[in-house]
């Protein structure tokens, strides 16, 4: 058997699908759990399931942009409990972090470590000395620092944290329309999560991937899997265009109005502000994705059904 009761657990958490089904989707595909989910979608059983999977750990999501420097940046500190999270030293400590990210670009958390910090040696004897205070274990897990046109965006106390870069002309860039434009994009981005930023962005694979779920759903429809090579061809095209629309950002249609896309909106607040800009990047970040906090015993009480 190449998976565990835990896999499963975990497939039914990602797909909302019954253990059972998960359990044969695992046993079909291998222990393969992206297989297992394509399994399942193939069937019917599944929509696209969320890649970051069970969100568990605590901590805080921090994004700030510089406008006058040109920089933005956001990053995720993880502690063990939401108290702490919610403490003025640990947010004044995640927030002297970003600080150090914005002027002096390390290249990864490893790097960031070594960077000085003020009132302490470096970035990693700072965040000792915290752990020490606060006590409690801390951990830097990740950062993405843009140089442009940024715009920073904090949902929910620190839950969701997004950060958008754009490319803009000199009418556009620190403009109000460009700073209006950023916050409802980011917003988007913090409640539709979009994969993908535009059609153009999707990877050869990840379409090829789709194209052939898609494919194996019309063909365990009844209704669907007779019908001629061309017309299940179509098919496929329709069902692409409405992946596109759901999963790449600039084709999805825009929240507070859903008579235009994304795309379309940026259009018409370039416009406004006299000049040209357009997304050309973004990352969202959400506490603790893929991140499990302590092992409980839900995975025993399944095990019974994976033997």
């Amino acid at each position: 058997m190449g998976y565990t009761a835990k896999d499963v657990v975990t497939l039914r958490e990602r797909t909302g699908v019954g253990m059972k089904a998960c359990r044969d989707a695992l046993e079909a595909a291998g222990g393969d759990m992206e297989k297992a989910i394509d399994v399942l979608r193939e069937k019917g059983l599944a929509a696209a399931a969320k890649k970051s999977g069970r969100i568990a750990a605590e901590g805080v999501v921090y994004a700030a942009a510089d406008n006058a420097k040109k920089v933005g940046v956001i990053v995720e500190v993880n502690s063990e409990t939401d108290f702490v999270a919610k403490n003025a030293e640990f947010q004044a400590f995640v927030k002297s972090v970003a600080e150090v990210i914005a002027a002096q670009n390390p290249a990864d958390v490893d790097a960031l470590l070594d960077c000085p910090i003020e009132g302490s040696a470096d970035v990693k004897t700072a965040l000792q000395a915290k752990i020490l205070s606060i006590g409690e274990n801390l951990s830097i897990r990740r950062f993405t620092r843009y140089e442009g046109d940024c715009v920073a965006y904090i949902h929910g106390g620190g839950r969701i944290g997004v950060l958008v870069k754009f490319e803009a002309d000199a009418a556009a860039s620190g403009s109000a329309a460009l700073e209006e434009c950023g916050k409802d994009v980011a917003m988007q981005v913090a409640a539709l999560n979009a994969e993908f930023l535009s059609e153009a962005t999707v990877p050869a694979d990840a379409i090829a991937r789709e194209r052939e779920v898609i494919l194996g759903q019309i063909q365990n429809d009844p209704k669907t899997a007779n019908k001629p090579e061309q017309v299940i061809q179509k098919m496929i095209d329709g069902r692409m265009a409405k992946f596109f629309k759901e999963n790449c950002l600039l084709n999805q249609e825009f929240v507070k109005n859903g008579d235009i896309t994304v795309g379309q909106y940026i259009d018409q607040q370039a416009k406004a502000a006299g000049g040209a800009m357009t997304v050309v990047a973004y990352t969202r970040y959400e506490k603790g994705e893929g991140l499990q906090k302590r092992e409980d015993d839900f995975a025993a009480e399944v095990a019974g059904m994976v033997k």
